[in-house]
């Protein structure tokens, strides 16, 4: 297609996996213990979705990749240094909490007013894409509510794969039980799509990239609209704790399989 594709990502930050997360209870609600000074980096799915979106707007002139994040300013601007040089985009900020304990409603709503603001966008060559899950907000449907309040039907919710045919077909193989693909149609956008693991592998950095984003992503930062996420929601965390680790063992022989299935399941049950 000549006029290419306008491609929203949603994607923001998660605390580092490698880091120890406890969760606390704060005078505004949940949240995690030293939650402002643990590392920050691209939450995993939201950078399938962002690399996908990079090869789609590479491979289809005149397409443009806009990342839209919500979470506080400073911590963005820190991921920002991380990522700038993956791939092309633009930056659209949201300055907010990005703590896991928000239902994905209010997150919806605040992700898709902001994309909504977006002046150049044009809905009519749109491609939402985003993660099917997050390693903090893991409901699996912020991509679906924000796609449904921008009026886009054509949803794809654990995708691994897509390809664009010369007419502008789009083809999505999204995973269903069993280990296996559902191939979709799509004759053109706007669409959603969920990706699950994806197929191409995160890009070396390119400082040539990295300065042409950071030339968007500053400005980007600093007119950053505020937003209070689940500040007025109706769920209310009653306690907050880690799963207890318990381990029991019990050394028997010649036991038969049954009899030990059974006495797993009887122990599961109480």
């Amino acid at each position: 297609m000549s006029t290419g594709y306008h491609v929203v990502v949603l994607g923001s930050l998660v605390p580092d996996l490698l880091q120890t997360l406890e969760p606390v209870q704060g005078p505004t609600g949940p949240g995690l213990k030293n939650e402002m000074m643990l590392p920050a980096v691209l939450d995993p799915w939201a950078g399938h979705a962002l690399f996908e979106a990079a090869h789609v707007a590479a491979a289809h002139p005149g397409s443009k990749v806009w990342l839209v994040s919500l979470g506080p300013k400073a911590k963005l601007q820190q991921l920002m240094m991380s990522i700038a040089q993956k791939v092309p985009f633009e930056l659209v900020a949201v300055d907010g909490s990005a703590s896991g304990f928000h239902d994905a409603f209010d997150v919806a709503e605040a992700l898709a007013a902001a994309i909504e603001r977006i002046p150049a966008l044009d809905r009519s060559r749109l491609l939402l894409f985003g993660g099917c899950a997050s390693a903090s907000r893991d409901a699996g449907a912020t991509v679906q509510m924000v796609g449904e309040r921008l009026g886009i039907t054509d949803q794809f919710l654990s995708a691994d794969e897509l390809t664009v045919t010369a007419d502008g077909v789009l083809t999505v193989l999204e995973r269903v039980e069993g280990g296996q693909y559902l191939a979709s149609k799509v004759s053109g956008p706007p669409c959603a799509i969920a990706w699950a693991t994806g197929s191409l592998p995160e890009p070396p950095n390119n400082p040539q990239v990295g300065m042409a984003n950071m030339r968007g992503i500053m400005p980007a930062l600093q007119k950053a609209s505020s937003v209070q996420v689940g500040a007025q929601g109706g769920t209310t965390f009653m306690s907050l704790e880690l799963p207890k680790q318990e381990r029991k063992t019990r050394i028997v022989k010649d036991v038969p399989l049954d009899e030990m299935a059974r006495e797993i399941a009887e122990w599961i049950k109480a």
